[in-house]
């Protein structure tokens, strides 16, 4: 009497078998995208075409390039994302390493850099106020050291490059643990064989992170580049709170002109530029780190 044999492990189901299985599960998923993202995102970008009188054209764009403060938010949330995205890969790369070397506490570590995942953008912001501010405990501790005399004003507009680094490090407290637990699921991914193998033939920790980790953590890299990249683009809360109008970023102005101004249409230009930046970067880190499912054949 002849068997069925079982099918190996890893080997895949002929899609024909499945019938339409696969497009009723996503359907829902698609239906999802398509009435609360794509259809919003197209209005906005009809928005940012639209003339005051109805008719379509470039007068929004023009008001918006022409405003007295595109330029500093364009360069500001550039600044930002430069700065950003180096500190924090370097922090979740250390701090995912420490929790993948499965060291006695791990889950104590897990713990700790997770805290921050739990404070909204505007609480970050204002936390790291209270640090910086004139009358925060930083000034106070510098004052009664014996270091300062005068508080020092780290939020000032006349100190930019303080008040930059200030949100840099506010934003990377805040967003660096959402990094790291993409990192540490890529690493507990690759084999212990490989690491081992290296580890046997003499490889320091330096080759080991350069040449087995990383081109093997490439997917979670990918995934890691494009989240914190948009998240940069959108940065809002903590601008607001430590700078207040001393600074301006692209998300913020966006805002200046739907609720203070009433344009939506320039407001519909700025998150279109955004986008489009946004997009950009995907696309660029799509192309510059590709997955193995991704590499033509």
């Amino acid at each position: 009497m002849a068997t069925a044999t079982p099918p190996r492990a890893g080997s895949r189901r002929p899609i024909g078998r499945l019938g339409i299985a696969p497009y009723v599960l996503l359907l829902p998923s698609v239906v999802f995208l398509a009435v609360f993202f794509a259809r919003p995102m197209v209005d906005a970008f009809t928005l940012a075409f639209e003339d005051p009188s109805g008719g379509f054209g470039l007068a929004p764009i023009r008001t918006m390039l022409a405003d007295s403060r595109f330029g500093e938010a364009l360069t500001t949330t550039l600044i930002l994302l430069i700065a950003i995205i180096p500190v924090q890969f370097f922090l979740a790369m250390s701090m995912a390493l420490v929790i993948n070397a499965k060291l006695k506490g791990q889950s104590i570590w897990l713990y700790i850099y997770a805290i921050p995942l739990a404070v909204s953008e505007l609480a970050a912001g204002i936390i790291w106020l209270s640090i910086f501010t004139q009358r925060g405990w930083l000034n106070s501790w510098l004052i009664q050291t014996g270091i300062l005399e005068q508080p020092f004003d780290f939020l000032g507009y006349q100190n930019r490059g303080w008040l930059i680094a200030v949100i840099v490090l506010a934003e990377a407290w805040r967003a660096t643990s959402i990094i790291m637990i993409i990192l540490v699921a890529g690493l507990q991914s690759i084999p212990s064989d490989y690491l081992e193998a290296a580890e046997i033939y003499g490889a320091s920790l330096w080759k080991r992170i350069r040449y087995v980790i990383l081109p093997m953590l490439r997917p979670s890299l990918q995934v890691a580049l494009i989240l914190r990249t948009v998240l940069a683009l959108q940065v809002f809360a903590v601008v607001i709170a430590l700078a207040g109008s001393s600074m301006t970023v692209l998300s913020a102005e966006a805002f200046k002109w739907q609720v203070t101004y009433r344009g939506p249409n320039v407001a519909a230009a700025y998150a279109g530029l955004i986008l489009v930046f946004s997009s950009s970067a995907a696309a660029l880190f799509l192309w510059l780190l590709p997955t193995k499912n991704s590499q033509p054949t």
